[in-house]
Protein backbone atom coordinates (compact mmCIF):
# COMPACT_ATOMS: atom_id res chain seq x y z
CA UNK A 1 0.00 0.00 0.00
CA UNK A 2 1.01 3.61 -0.50
CA UNK A 3 1.71 5.96 2.36
CA UNK A 4 3.70 3.83 4.76
CA UNK A 5 7.23 2.62 5.26
CA UNK A 6 8.52 -0.82 4.38
CA UNK A 7 8.63 -2.26 7.89
CA UNK A 8 11.25 -4.88 7.08
CA UNK A 9 13.74 -2.32 5.85
CA UNK A 10 12.69 0.72 7.88
CA UNK A 11 13.38 3.59 5.56
CA UNK A 12 14.40 6.85 7.14
CA UNK A 13 12.30 8.10 10.07
CA UNK A 14 9.94 10.95 9.50
CA UNK A 15 10.23 14.50 10.71
CA UNK A 16 7.15 16.57 11.35
CA UNK A 17 5.88 18.81 8.56
CA UNK A 18 7.21 22.25 9.27
CA UNK A 19 5.09 25.36 9.25
CA UNK A 20 6.67 28.07 7.14
CA UNK A 21 6.22 31.79 7.49
CA UNK A 22 5.31 33.81 4.42
CA UNK A 23 8.83 35.28 4.32
CA UNK A 24 10.41 31.83 4.48
CA UNK A 25 8.24 30.68 1.57
CA UNK A 26 9.21 33.70 -0.51
CA UNK A 27 12.89 33.19 0.32
CA UNK A 28 12.78 29.48 -0.60
CA UNK A 29 11.07 30.09 -3.92
CA UNK A 30 13.53 32.87 -4.75
CA UNK A 31 16.47 30.53 -4.05
CA UNK A 32 14.89 27.80 -6.16
CA UNK A 33 14.36 30.11 -9.12
CA UNK A 34 17.85 31.58 -8.81
CA UNK A 35 19.42 28.12 -8.78
CA UNK A 36 17.46 27.02 -11.84
CA UNK A 37 18.57 30.09 -13.78
CA UNK A 38 22.22 29.56 -12.89
CA UNK A 39 24.92 27.75 -14.88
CA UNK A 40 23.96 24.07 -14.72
CA UNK A 41 26.53 22.70 -17.19
CA UNK A 42 29.36 21.94 -14.73
CA UNK A 43 31.78 21.20 -17.55
CA UNK A 44 35.43 20.42 -16.82
CA UNK A 45 34.65 19.54 -13.21
CA UNK A 46 36.15 16.52 -11.50
CA UNK A 47 33.31 14.02 -11.09
CA UNK A 48 35.38 11.08 -9.85
CA UNK A 49 35.90 12.07 -6.23
CA UNK A 50 34.72 10.03 -3.24
CA UNK A 51 33.07 6.83 -4.54
CA UNK A 52 31.49 8.27 -7.69
CA UNK A 53 33.91 6.28 -9.89
CA UNK A 54 33.08 2.90 -8.31
CA UNK A 55 31.41 1.62 -11.47
CA UNK A 56 30.67 2.78 -15.01
CA UNK A 57 27.10 3.90 -15.59
CA UNK A 58 25.59 5.54 -18.68
CA UNK A 59 24.14 9.06 -18.71
CA UNK A 60 25.03 9.98 -15.14
CA UNK A 61 24.59 13.64 -14.36
CA UNK A 62 27.63 15.31 -12.77
CA UNK A 63 27.59 15.09 -8.96
CA UNK A 64 27.90 18.87 -8.79
CA UNK A 65 24.36 19.16 -10.17
CA UNK A 66 22.46 17.48 -7.29
CA UNK A 67 24.89 19.00 -4.78
CA UNK A 68 24.05 22.47 -6.16
CA UNK A 69 20.40 22.01 -5.18
CA UNK A 70 21.08 20.06 -1.98
CA UNK A 71 23.23 22.89 -0.63
CA UNK A 72 20.84 25.57 -1.83
CA UNK A 73 17.53 24.07 -0.73
CA UNK A 74 18.13 21.87 2.32
CA UNK A 75 19.72 21.99 5.74
CA UNK A 76 21.84 19.29 7.40
CA UNK A 77 19.72 16.42 8.64
CA UNK A 78 16.86 16.93 6.19
CA UNK A 79 15.66 14.17 3.88
CA UNK A 80 16.64 14.02 0.21
CA UNK A 81 14.94 11.50 -2.07
CA UNK A 82 15.87 10.12 -5.47
CA UNK A 83 13.01 7.80 -6.54
CA UNK A 84 14.87 6.68 -9.69
CA UNK A 85 18.32 6.57 -8.14
CA UNK A 86 20.33 4.81 -10.85
CA UNK A 87 23.92 4.49 -9.69
CA UNK A 88 23.27 6.70 -6.65
CA UNK A 89 24.81 10.06 -7.58
CA UNK A 90 22.17 12.05 -5.68
CA UNK A 91 22.27 9.58 -2.80
CA UNK A 92 26.02 9.92 -2.40
CA UNK A 93 26.01 13.71 -2.66
CA UNK A 94 23.27 13.99 -0.04
CA UNK A 95 25.25 11.62 2.18
CA UNK A 96 28.43 13.68 1.81
CA UNK A 97 26.46 16.86 2.56
CA UNK A 98 25.19 15.47 5.86
CA UNK A 99 21.60 14.90 4.80
CA UNK A 100 19.48 11.85 5.34
CA UNK A 101 18.95 10.25 1.97
CA UNK A 102 16.74 7.68 0.30
CA UNK A 103 17.35 6.18 -3.13
CA UNK A 104 15.05 3.71 -4.85
CA UNK A 105 15.43 1.78 -8.08
CA UNK A 106 14.17 -1.44 -9.63
CA UNK A 107 17.37 -2.28 -11.51
CA UNK A 108 19.29 -4.87 -9.44
CA UNK A 109 22.74 -3.75 -10.59
CA UNK A 110 22.03 -0.03 -10.19
CA UNK A 111 20.84 -0.76 -6.67
CA UNK A 112 24.03 -2.65 -5.84
CA UNK A 113 26.17 0.24 -7.09
CA UNK A 114 24.17 2.86 -5.20
CA UNK A 115 24.34 0.88 -1.96
CA UNK A 116 28.06 0.22 -2.29
CA UNK A 117 28.84 3.91 -2.78
CA UNK A 118 27.66 4.86 0.71
CA UNK A 119 29.11 1.89 2.57
CA UNK A 120 31.60 2.37 5.36
CA UNK A 121 33.75 -0.72 5.79
CA UNK A 122 36.97 -1.70 7.55
CA UNK A 123 39.80 -1.42 5.00
CA UNK A 124 42.01 -4.02 6.67
CA UNK A 125 39.19 -6.55 6.64
CA UNK A 126 38.46 -5.88 2.96
CA UNK A 127 42.13 -6.40 2.09
CA UNK A 128 42.20 -9.65 4.05
CA UNK A 129 39.07 -10.98 2.34
CA UNK A 130 40.44 -9.94 -1.07
CA UNK A 131 43.50 -12.12 -0.62
CA UNK A 132 41.34 -15.00 0.59
CA UNK A 133 39.20 -14.73 -2.55
CA UNK A 134 42.23 -14.60 -4.87
CA UNK A 135 43.86 -17.57 -3.15
CA UNK A 136 40.67 -19.62 -3.42
CA UNK A 137 40.27 -18.90 -7.14
CA UNK A 138 43.91 -19.73 -7.88
CA UNK A 139 43.59 -23.01 -6.02
CA UNK A 140 40.53 -23.93 -8.10
CA UNK A 141 42.37 -23.00 -11.29
CA UNK A 142 45.33 -25.16 -10.29
CA UNK A 143 43.12 -28.21 -9.67
CA UNK A 144 40.86 -27.63 -12.68
CA UNK A 145 38.97 -30.64 -13.94
CA UNK A 146 36.85 -30.23 -17.08
CA UNK A 147 34.12 -32.69 -16.09
CA UNK A 148 33.78 -31.25 -12.60
CA UNK A 149 33.61 -27.72 -13.96
CA UNK A 150 31.06 -28.51 -16.68
CA UNK A 151 28.82 -30.25 -14.15
CA UNK A 152 28.96 -27.29 -11.77
CA UNK A 153 28.51 -24.81 -14.61
CA UNK A 154 25.43 -26.65 -15.91
CA UNK A 155 23.89 -26.90 -12.46
CA UNK A 156 24.26 -23.17 -11.81
CA UNK A 157 23.02 -21.74 -15.14
CA UNK A 158 20.13 -22.71 -17.39
CA UNK A 159 20.75 -23.40 -21.06
CA UNK A 160 19.85 -19.91 -22.29
CA UNK A 161 22.18 -18.29 -19.76
CA UNK A 162 25.01 -20.73 -20.56
CA UNK A 163 24.70 -19.86 -24.25
CA UNK A 164 24.86 -16.16 -23.42
CA UNK A 165 28.01 -16.61 -21.32
CA UNK A 166 29.74 -18.76 -23.93
CA UNK A 167 28.99 -16.25 -26.68
CA UNK A 168 30.18 -13.15 -24.79
CA UNK A 169 33.09 -14.57 -22.77
CA UNK A 170 36.19 -16.52 -23.76
CA UNK A 171 36.33 -20.00 -22.10
CA UNK A 172 39.37 -19.21 -19.96
CA UNK A 173 37.70 -15.96 -18.88
CA UNK A 174 34.32 -17.38 -17.95
CA UNK A 175 35.92 -20.21 -16.00
CA UNK A 176 37.81 -17.69 -13.88
CA UNK A 177 34.72 -15.50 -13.52
CA UNK A 178 32.75 -18.56 -12.43
CA UNK A 179 35.19 -19.32 -9.62
CA UNK A 180 35.49 -15.65 -8.66
CA UNK A 181 31.73 -15.08 -8.54
CA UNK A 182 31.21 -18.19 -6.44
CA UNK A 183 33.88 -17.11 -3.96
CA UNK A 184 32.16 -13.73 -3.59
CA UNK A 185 28.73 -15.29 -3.13
CA UNK A 186 30.08 -17.31 -0.20
CA UNK A 187 30.77 -14.11 1.79
CA UNK A 188 28.29 -13.99 4.69
CA UNK A 189 28.59 -10.26 5.45
CA UNK A 190 26.00 -8.69 3.13
CA UNK A 191 27.69 -5.28 2.84
CA UNK A 192 31.08 -6.85 2.26
CA UNK A 193 29.69 -9.15 -0.44
CA UNK A 194 28.06 -6.12 -2.05
CA UNK A 195 31.38 -4.26 -2.17
CA UNK A 196 33.07 -7.17 -3.96
CA UNK A 197 30.11 -7.72 -6.32
CA UNK A 198 30.38 -4.12 -7.53
CA UNK A 199 34.14 -4.49 -8.05
CA UNK A 200 33.49 -7.73 -9.95
CA UNK A 201 30.87 -6.08 -12.15
CA UNK A 202 33.07 -3.09 -12.89
CA UNK A 203 35.72 -5.23 -14.64
CA UNK A 204 33.01 -6.46 -17.02
CA UNK A 205 30.97 -3.32 -17.65
CA UNK A 206 33.56 -0.79 -18.75
CA UNK A 207 33.93 1.90 -21.37
CA UNK A 208 37.21 0.49 -22.63
CA UNK A 209 38.84 -2.88 -22.14
CA UNK A 210 37.11 -5.20 -19.75
CA UNK A 211 37.12 -8.98 -19.65
CA UNK A 212 34.22 -9.82 -21.97
CA UNK A 213 34.28 -10.13 -25.76
CA UNK A 214 32.09 -7.01 -26.00
CA UNK A 215 33.77 -3.85 -27.23
CA UNK A 216 32.02 -1.33 -24.99
CA UNK A 217 29.49 -2.15 -22.28
CA UNK A 218 29.43 1.22 -20.56
CA UNK A 219 27.30 2.61 -23.38
CA UNK A 220 24.68 -0.18 -23.20
CA UNK A 221 24.91 -1.06 -26.89
CA UNK A 222 27.15 -4.16 -26.81
CA UNK A 223 28.87 -5.36 -29.97
CA UNK A 224 31.09 -8.43 -30.08
CA UNK A 225 34.66 -7.83 -31.17
CA UNK A 226 35.69 -9.28 -34.55
CA UNK A 227 39.31 -9.99 -33.60
CA UNK A 228 40.35 -10.78 -30.02
CA UNK A 229 43.74 -11.39 -28.42
CA UNK A 230 44.17 -12.87 -24.97
CA UNK A 231 46.39 -11.43 -22.26
CA UNK A 232 49.40 -13.22 -23.76
CA UNK A 233 48.76 -11.71 -27.21
CA UNK A 234 47.52 -15.00 -28.71
CA UNK A 235 44.70 -14.50 -31.17
CA UNK A 236 41.64 -16.34 -29.86
CA UNK A 237 38.96 -14.94 -32.16
CA UNK A 238 39.14 -14.00 -35.83
CA UNK A 239 35.81 -13.22 -37.40
CA UNK A 240 36.22 -10.31 -39.85
CA UNK A 241 33.92 -9.74 -42.80
CA UNK A 242 34.96 -8.57 -46.25
CA UNK A 243 32.83 -5.46 -46.02
CA UNK A 244 34.77 -4.08 -43.04
CA UNK A 245 37.62 -1.71 -43.89
CA UNK A 246 41.02 -2.19 -42.25
CA UNK A 247 40.53 1.06 -40.34
CA UNK A 248 37.16 -0.07 -39.05
CA UNK A 249 38.49 -3.54 -38.25
CA UNK A 250 41.10 -1.99 -35.97
CA UNK A 251 38.28 -0.44 -33.93
CA UNK A 252 36.63 -3.85 -33.70
CA UNK A 253 39.75 -5.54 -32.34
CA UNK A 254 40.15 -6.16 -28.63
CA UNK A 255 42.73 -7.48 -26.21
CA UNK A 256 41.31 -9.23 -23.16
CA UNK A 257 42.52 -8.25 -19.74
CA UNK A 258 43.45 -10.78 -17.02
CA UNK A 259 40.47 -11.29 -14.73
CA UNK A 260 42.15 -11.64 -11.35
CA UNK A 261 44.60 -8.80 -11.92
CA UNK A 262 41.80 -6.48 -13.04
CA UNK A 263 39.65 -7.50 -10.08
CA UNK A 264 42.45 -6.92 -7.58
CA UNK A 265 43.22 -3.51 -9.07
CA UNK A 266 39.55 -2.50 -8.99
CA UNK A 267 39.07 -3.59 -5.38
CA UNK A 268 42.09 -1.60 -4.27
CA UNK A 269 41.01 1.46 -6.27
CA UNK A 270 37.48 1.35 -4.86
CA UNK A 271 38.84 0.84 -1.37
CA UNK A 272 40.99 3.96 -1.64
CA UNK A 273 37.99 5.90 -2.94
CA UNK A 274 35.88 4.71 -0.04
CA UNK A 275 38.48 5.86 2.49
CA UNK A 276 38.11 9.44 1.20
CA UNK A 277 34.37 9.41 1.73
CA UNK A 278 34.38 10.51 5.34
CA UNK A 279 31.65 9.69 7.82
CA UNK A 280 28.02 10.63 8.15
CA UNK A 281 26.17 9.34 11.18
CA UNK A 282 22.84 9.84 9.39
CA UNK A 283 21.42 6.89 7.52
CA UNK A 284 21.73 6.54 3.75
CA UNK A 285 19.12 4.11 2.43
CA UNK A 286 19.20 2.55 -1.03
CA UNK A 287 16.47 0.01 -1.56
CA UNK A 288 14.44 -1.70 -4.25
CA UNK A 289 11.35 0.31 -5.02
CA UNK A 290 9.09 1.52 -7.80
CA UNK A 291 8.89 5.28 -8.30
CA UNK A 292 5.23 4.82 -9.26
CA UNK A 293 4.38 3.56 -5.78
CA UNK A 294 6.81 4.97 -3.22
CA UNK A 295 7.08 3.23 0.19
CA UNK A 296 7.07 6.58 2.00
CA UNK A 297 4.56 8.50 4.06
CA UNK A 298 2.80 11.59 2.85
CA UNK A 299 4.67 14.89 3.25
CA UNK A 300 7.85 13.24 4.54
CA UNK A 301 10.58 14.44 2.13
CA UNK A 302 12.39 17.80 2.06
CA UNK A 303 13.82 17.64 -1.48
CA UNK A 304 13.55 15.35 -4.49
CA UNK A 305 16.28 15.24 -7.13
CA UNK A 306 16.08 12.65 -9.87
CA UNK A 307 16.72 11.96 -13.53
CA UNK A 308 14.02 9.82 -15.19
CA UNK A 309 15.03 7.40 -17.95
CA UNK A 310 14.75 8.37 -21.58
CA UNK A 311 11.57 7.42 -23.42
CA UNK A 312 11.35 4.32 -25.62
CA UNK A 313 14.50 2.67 -24.23
CA UNK A 314 16.89 5.23 -25.75
CA UNK A 315 19.33 3.99 -23.12
CA UNK A 316 18.66 0.32 -22.44
CA UNK A 317 20.39 -0.34 -19.13
CA UNK A 318 19.62 -4.04 -18.99
CA UNK A 319 21.39 -4.76 -22.29
CA UNK A 320 24.67 -4.15 -20.48
CA UNK A 321 23.73 -4.96 -16.88
CA UNK A 322 22.89 -8.57 -17.71
CA UNK A 323 26.60 -9.18 -18.45
CA UNK A 324 27.22 -8.87 -14.70
CA UNK A 325 23.88 -9.94 -13.25
CA UNK A 326 24.04 -13.45 -14.74
CA UNK A 327 27.00 -14.11 -12.43
CA UNK A 328 24.91 -13.10 -9.41
CA UNK A 329 22.28 -15.75 -10.09
CA UNK A 330 19.89 -13.95 -12.46
CA UNK A 331 18.87 -16.09 -15.47
CA UNK A 332 18.76 -14.31 -18.83
CA UNK A 333 15.03 -15.00 -19.16
CA UNK A 334 14.29 -13.41 -15.80
CA UNK A 335 16.30 -10.32 -16.70
CA UNK A 336 14.32 -9.99 -19.92
CA UNK A 337 11.10 -9.93 -17.91
CA UNK A 338 12.58 -7.42 -15.46
CA UNK A 339 13.53 -5.13 -18.35
CA UNK A 340 9.89 -4.84 -19.41
CA UNK A 341 9.05 -3.24 -16.05
CA UNK A 342 11.38 -0.27 -16.50
CA UNK A 343 9.90 3.17 -17.06
CA UNK A 344 10.51 4.17 -20.65
CA UNK A 345 10.43 0.61 -21.97
CA UNK A 346 9.09 -0.25 -25.40
CA UNK A 347 6.81 -3.03 -24.24
CA UNK A 348 3.26 -1.63 -24.23
CA UNK A 349 -0.31 -2.82 -24.55
CA UNK A 350 -3.03 -1.29 -26.71
CA UNK A 351 -4.58 1.56 -24.75
CA UNK A 352 -5.39 5.17 -25.19
CA UNK A 353 -6.41 7.74 -22.63
CA UNK A 354 -8.19 11.03 -23.24
CA UNK A 355 -7.29 12.54 -19.89
CA UNK A 356 -3.73 13.52 -20.79
CA UNK A 357 -2.82 17.22 -21.00
CA UNK A 358 -3.09 18.74 -24.48
CA UNK A 359 0.72 18.96 -24.73
CA UNK A 360 0.91 15.17 -24.43
CA UNK A 361 -2.04 14.28 -26.65
CA UNK A 362 -0.72 16.56 -29.40
CA UNK A 363 2.59 14.67 -29.47
CA UNK A 364 0.85 11.30 -29.37
CA UNK A 365 -1.39 12.19 -32.31
CA UNK A 366 1.59 13.28 -34.40
CA UNK A 367 3.45 10.07 -33.64
CA UNK A 368 0.35 7.92 -34.18
CA UNK A 369 0.22 8.99 -37.80
CA UNK A 370 3.81 7.90 -38.39
CA UNK A 371 4.44 4.88 -36.16
CA UNK A 372 1.54 3.24 -34.25
CA UNK A 373 3.96 0.98 -32.40
CA UNK A 374 6.19 3.76 -31.12
CA UNK A 375 3.22 5.83 -30.00
CA UNK A 376 2.30 3.05 -27.56
CA UNK A 377 5.73 3.22 -25.96
CA UNK A 378 5.62 7.03 -25.68
CA UNK A 379 2.11 6.92 -24.26
CA UNK A 380 3.24 4.33 -21.74
CA UNK A 381 6.16 6.59 -20.79
CA UNK A 382 3.96 9.59 -20.07
CA UNK A 383 1.38 7.45 -18.28
CA UNK A 384 4.06 6.06 -15.97
CA UNK A 385 5.69 9.46 -15.44
CA UNK A 386 2.30 10.87 -14.45
CA UNK A 387 2.14 8.27 -11.68
CA UNK A 388 5.72 9.11 -10.67
CA UNK A 389 4.88 12.81 -10.41
CA UNK A 390 1.75 11.98 -8.44
CA UNK A 391 3.82 10.03 -5.93
CA UNK A 392 6.49 12.72 -5.76
CA UNK A 393 3.82 15.30 -4.95
CA UNK A 394 2.36 13.05 -2.26
CA UNK A 395 5.60 12.40 -0.36
CA UNK A 396 7.05 15.92 -0.71
CA UNK A 397 6.50 18.37 2.12
CA UNK A 398 4.50 21.50 1.27
CA UNK A 399 6.70 24.46 0.42
CA UNK A 400 9.43 22.16 -0.97
CA UNK A 401 10.82 21.36 -4.41
CA UNK A 402 11.36 18.43 -6.76
CA UNK A 403 14.12 18.74 -9.36
CA UNK A 404 13.82 16.60 -12.51
CA UNK A 405 16.69 16.39 -14.99
CA UNK A 406 15.27 15.20 -18.32
CA UNK A 407 16.80 14.72 -21.73
CA UNK A 408 15.45 15.68 -25.11
CA UNK A 409 14.12 12.91 -27.29
CA UNK A 410 13.39 12.75 -31.03
CA UNK A 411 11.44 9.69 -32.15
CA UNK A 412 10.71 9.10 -35.82
CA UNK A 413 11.70 12.70 -36.48
CA UNK A 414 9.30 14.10 -33.87
CA UNK A 415 10.53 15.91 -30.78
CA UNK A 416 8.30 14.40 -28.10
CA UNK A 417 8.76 17.51 -25.93
CA UNK A 418 9.63 15.70 -22.71
CA UNK A 419 10.17 18.86 -20.65
CA UNK A 420 6.93 20.48 -21.83
CA UNK A 421 4.90 17.32 -21.33
CA UNK A 422 6.30 16.58 -17.86
CA UNK A 423 5.69 20.15 -16.70
CA UNK A 424 2.10 19.83 -17.88
CA UNK A 425 1.71 16.47 -16.12
CA UNK A 426 3.23 17.95 -12.97
CA UNK A 427 0.81 20.87 -12.98
CA UNK A 428 -2.07 18.40 -13.19
CA UNK A 429 -0.85 16.86 -9.94
CA UNK A 430 -0.76 20.23 -8.17
CA UNK A 431 2.85 21.29 -8.74
CA UNK A 432 3.83 24.78 -9.74
CA UNK A 433 6.77 25.31 -12.09
CA UNK A 434 9.37 27.59 -10.53
CA UNK A 435 11.52 27.61 -13.67
CA UNK A 436 13.06 25.27 -16.24
CA UNK A 437 16.84 25.39 -16.52
CA UNK A 438 18.83 24.20 -19.51
CA UNK A 439 22.13 22.37 -19.34
CA UNK A 440 24.33 21.50 -22.30
CA UNK A 441 25.89 18.06 -22.11
CA UNK A 442 29.63 17.64 -22.01
CA UNK A 443 29.62 14.63 -24.31
CA UNK A 444 33.33 13.94 -23.86
CA UNK A 445 32.75 13.22 -20.17
CA UNK A 446 29.17 11.99 -19.86
CA UNK A 447 28.92 8.41 -21.06
CA UNK A 448 26.37 8.37 -23.85
CA UNK A 449 26.14 6.00 -26.80
CA UNK A 450 27.25 8.50 -29.45
CA UNK A 451 30.29 10.62 -30.14
CA UNK A 452 30.92 14.25 -29.42
CA UNK A 453 30.35 15.32 -33.01
CA UNK A 454 26.69 15.97 -33.79
CA UNK A 455 25.25 13.87 -36.62
CA UNK A 456 21.83 15.23 -37.56
CA UNK A 457 21.00 12.02 -39.44
CA UNK A 458 21.27 10.01 -36.22
CA UNK A 459 18.06 9.92 -34.18
CA UNK A 460 19.86 8.90 -31.03
CA UNK A 461 22.24 11.85 -31.31
CA UNK A 462 19.33 14.21 -31.82
CA UNK A 463 17.99 13.07 -28.46
CA UNK A 464 21.04 13.62 -26.32
CA UNK A 465 22.84 16.95 -26.57
CA UNK A 466 20.83 19.00 -24.12
CA UNK A 467 18.92 18.49 -20.91
CA UNK A 468 16.22 20.39 -19.09
CA UNK A 469 16.23 20.86 -15.32
CA UNK A 470 12.62 21.26 -14.23
CA UNK A 471 11.94 22.90 -10.89
CA UNK A 472 8.63 21.63 -9.51
CA UNK A 473 7.34 23.41 -6.42
CA UNK A 474 4.66 22.08 -4.02
CA UNK A 475 2.78 25.09 -2.62
CA UNK A 476 2.47 25.49 1.12
CA UNK A 477 -1.05 25.56 2.63
CA UNK A 478 -2.76 28.84 1.86
CA UNK A 479 0.01 29.94 -0.53
CA UNK A 480 -1.22 31.82 -3.57
CA UNK A 481 -0.28 30.39 -6.95
CA UNK A 482 2.39 32.25 -8.87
Amino acid sequence: EKGHYIKEQMLLPLTSVEQHTEQEIISYRARLETLLRGNLDFHERNSKYATHAFHSFPAKFPPQLPRFFIDGLTRPGEIVLDPMAGSGTTLLEAHIAGRRCIGLDIDPLALRIAKAKVLSKNSEHISKVLHQILDEVRQRQASFDTNVFETAFASQFDEETRQFIRYWFDPDTYKTLFYLANAIQCITDGDLKLFFEVAFSSIIITKNGGVSLALDLAHTRPHRAKIVFDENNFQILNNPTRSISSKRLKLLTKKLRPVLLEFEKRVKTNLQSMLTLGTNSLMAQATAGDAQSLPLQDKSVDLIITSPPYASNAIDYMRAHKFSLVWFGYPIGQLGKQRKKYIGGESAIDFWADDMPTQVTSILKQLQAIDPRKVKAVHRYYTEMRLVLQEMYRVLKPGKAAILVVGTSVIRGIDIKIANCLTALGKDQGFEIAAVGIRNLDRNRRMLPTGNRLNLDSQIQQRMHQEFVIGFYKPAPGEQAQ
